[in-house]
């Protein structure tokens, strides 16, 4: 009898570079899966290689465009229906993740419509990376798991040896997530990593006008730890009030480089020395002499490998 603990890995349009990283990492090829296109921008998926009996990994992130998002839920259906054993869908970046509540009257909560869809196409796991809101595992009914970026990038940053080094959160909201990567590189470097808070106040959707930092920074290193580098305005305004206050030099490090509109020229022309961030997304770093990349596919790959050998995932992701 075949055994079914075998698996295929294969990637969407968004997921190709990472998910080839994660079978170098794994010793396994991938697999061959094509999207036809027609010309009114209707498009189907199908493997081009049998997956019966199979545990498939689906690499893709589902940052907008929403095609990615269908791609991925076309290759797990096409997965479905050609008898594979399991599905899990990989999603570095989960899109709409910043849609996780009801924050205003007859507004729509993106995030739990994709954890919907998701398993109504079929996937029967999910992992993914640094979710905006953690509280979105608890949209599905199959099971997350959720993946800290800061045990790619912490390891980066402590190597740095930076001799006054501070983290900073760019806003309230992600005090909890700086604090914990505080911790972490206090933990990696052995000294006292201190945090400070930027409060910012934000008339409406990537419109930040106005940034205070709460804590002393003057001679520092600062570093500012967020999940998500959009239009990159935060980071660089941010960058800039730490600048006047005295701050020795000062880098951000995130986890998804969304890096959407002109966000790469402000970074290119900000107070920012560096900008760190993994390849949960496809980014082109020549478009940004500040841009710095670290992989993921590691990480992914012990996951992958604990779920094939029933063995601890938290052992490898201990935030």
């Amino acid at each position: 009898m075949e055994e079914t603990n075998q698996f295929k890995i294969f990637a969407g349009s968004k997921g190709e570079a990472l998910a080839k990283r994660i079978c170098d990492e794994l010793g396994c090829q991938l697999g061959n899966v094509r999207i036809d296109r027609f010309s009114d921008g209707e498009f189907c998926a199908y493997f081009e290689e049998s997956v019966r009996g199979q545990s498939v990994y689906l690499v893709q992130s589902t940052c907008p465009s929403s095609d990615n998002l269908m791609e991925l839920l076309l290759m797990i259906d096409a997965a479905k229906r050609a008898s594979a054993y399991k599905v899990i869908a990989v999603i570095p970046y989960f899109g709409w993740a910043r849609q996780d509540r009801k924050d205003k009257p007859r507004v729509s909560i993106g995030a739990k419509l994709v954890a919907n869809m998701l398993q109504a196409a079929g996937a029967d796991r999910i992992i993914t990376v640094d979710l905006h809101a953690e509280q979105i595992q608890g949209f599905f009914d199959i099971p997350v798991d959720h993946i800290y970026g800061s045990n790619v990038l912490a390891p980066c940053v402590a190597g740095m040896n930076l001799k006054k080094l501070i983290v900073a959160s760019p806003d309230i909201g992600g005090s909890k997530r700086a604090s914990t990567f505080a911790k972490k590189l206090h933990t990696m470097t052995e000294h006292e990593v201190p945090m400070v808070i930027c409060y910012k106040n934000r008339p409406d959707f990537n419109k930040v006008s106005e940034i205070r930092v709460l804590g002393d920074i003057y001679g520092k290193d600062v570093v500012i730890f967020d999940d998500i580098a959009d239009t990159a305005g935060t980071l660089c305004k941010a960058a800039e009030v730490m600048k006047e206050g005295g701050a020795k030099s000062i880098r951000a490090v995130v986890t998804h480089g969304v890096l959407s509109g002109n966000a790469c020229q402000k970074i290119e022309e900000s107070a920012l020395e560096e900008l760190i961030c993994t390849d949960s997304l496809p980014i082109d770093t020549s478009r940004c002499s500040k841009l710095r990349v670290e992989s993921l596919a590691g990480i992914i790959a012990c996951t992958i490998r604990a779920i094939q050998n029933h063995t601890s995932i938290s052992e490898t992701n201990a935030r």
